[in-house]
């Protein structure tokens, strides 16, 4: 008969409620059998009682293992006598869907922590923790405000190439694909082809989508494999309308986690405020000088290192009061040919920090073919093997400019977690390829 979708739980008008998961916990007390159950929204516990639920129900759950996934429907009792558990059923039928082996190599219910390594060995059973799924269900609701703040101010999503024909970036590894009879690289960034599409009319845009970058990083913040929302926009005055882009557009995804996820952040212990804006902007070379009195000498013209972005972060904290901000015009030496310059020492290239860590890059594009070249020419670089972008800009370009957010970085700093790996979920680095 008709029945109804509510929280999670199925409600059947004939058999009563319908649960269903993987068993958490068994105690039997003899008369008295409590099996405890977990899927990704509640535990329910299922308590057994001879002479009230049928004796069947003991036959069936007898041996019954840790991990095993079930099915049970039955009567749900007004007051739980259980803490731990977000309900109590006596339970009329129970359905064993699968029997797990009783020696796991990791424990769902933590009771025997495991390092980093282990739990990525064994990820599908390390994503049963409620801690895990909380990361993920805060991801989700993160990206769903962001999006939804795009669309609500006229950016358009689309999709741009994963398989391109020449390194979309210089200075960065690549990974290589057979493309049928040739070479092709998966794309470290999809930069250029939004670009290429703002010239195609397309004003306002965005991209979801997976990276790749072939760097031999063993960092808590690198990724082989990571995912971005890439942002893209026509007509903007200059870099500034990017970071007011970005700067709500991060607050608005914070904004939807705080609103649908209060039960997850506080799983995981954390307290979320909105950040003011606009977010703070340091400039080069105004920077050295910062770095300096912190007792970090770069030299003139340089970049700096991650020391100095958590550096940067203290300054702002003392200063600011903030964890977000910028750092805008970088010396256009160590950025990539497409930017703006400014001044002809410095671009108009803008990281967004957040707690000292780079979260994204963007800023303005130089969209003059003529000042293109010149600057791909004065980077080392053929001009011919980038005719494929350049091209178009002699047919017409808008000012235009963009970022791309990291998302697993985001998420990683937003829950204080330790490294980007626990935010991804089945991360890809140097070593690891499976599962």
């Amino acid at each position: 008969m008709g029945g109804k979708w509510q929280k999670g739980v199925h409600m059947d008008k004939e058999s009563g409620v319908k649960v269903h998961g993987w068993v958490s916990e068994i105690r039997d007390l003899g008369k008295v059998r409590f099996i405890v159950i977990r899927n990704w929204n509640e535990k329910v516990q299922l308590t057994l009682k001879r002479g009230v639920t049928p004796d069947n129900l003991f036959d069936i759950t007898e041996g019954l293992t840790q991990e095993s996934v079930i099915e049970a429907t039955g009567r749900e009792l007004k007051e739980k006598r259980a803490k731990s558990v977000d309900r109590e059923i006596l339970p009329r039928i129970i359905k064993i869907h699968s029997v797990s082996q009783s020696k796991l190599p990791l424990d769902p219910n933590w009771k025997v922590p495991a390092l980093l390594p282990t739990r990525l060995d064994n990820r599908p059973l390390d994503l049963r923790r409620p801690e895990i799924q909380a990361i993920f269900k805060i991801e989700f609701s993160l990206i769903n405000g962001m999006e939804d703040w795009l669309r609500n101010n006229g950016f358009m999503r689309v999709f741009t190439p994963a398989i391109i024909g020449a390194a979309s970036e210089s200075g960065a590894e690549v990974f290589k694909v057979q493309y049928f009879n040739r070479n092709a690289y998966l794309r470290q960034d999809p930069q250029l082809h939004r670009q290429l599409t703002i010239l195609g009319g397309f004003e306002r845009i965005y991209d979801l989508g997976v990276n790749w970058r072939a760097e031999l990083s063993h960092t808590p913040r690198h990724l082989s494999e990571f995912r971005s929302m890439a942002v893209e926009m026509a007509f903007i005055e200059n870099e500034q309308d990017t970071m007011r882009v970005e700067e709500e557009l991060i607050k608005a995804g914070m904004r939807r986690v705080i609103e649908e996820r209060k039960k997850e952040l506080r799983i995981l212990n954390i307290e979320m405020s909105l950040p003011e804006t606009p977010f703070p902007e340091l400039r080069f070379p105004q920077v050295y000088d910062i770095l300096e009195e912190m007792g970090k000498e770069i030299r003139y013209g340089d970049d700096y290192d991650t020391e100095s972005e958590k550096l940067l972060w203290e300054y702002i904290k003392q200063d600011y009061h903030a964890n977000f901000f910028f750092v805008n015009r970088f010396p256009f030496k160590v950025k990539p040919f497409y930017v703006m310059k400014e001044g002809g020492m410095w671009a108009r290239s803008v990281d967004l920090l957040y707690k000292g860590l780079e979260l994204s890059s963007g800023g303005q594009r130089e969209h003059r073919y003529d000042v293109l070249i010149s600057q791909i020419i004065e980077k080392g670089l053929d001009p011919k093997s980038l005719e494929w972008f350049t091209k178009f800009f002699a047919y017409g370009a808008p000012p235009h400019g963009g970022f791309a957010i990291g998302i697993e970085r985001l998420a990683m700093k937003l829950l204080d977690l330790n490294n980007i790996k626990e935010a991804t979920l089945f991360p890809r680095d140097p070593e690891k390829i499976l599962p």
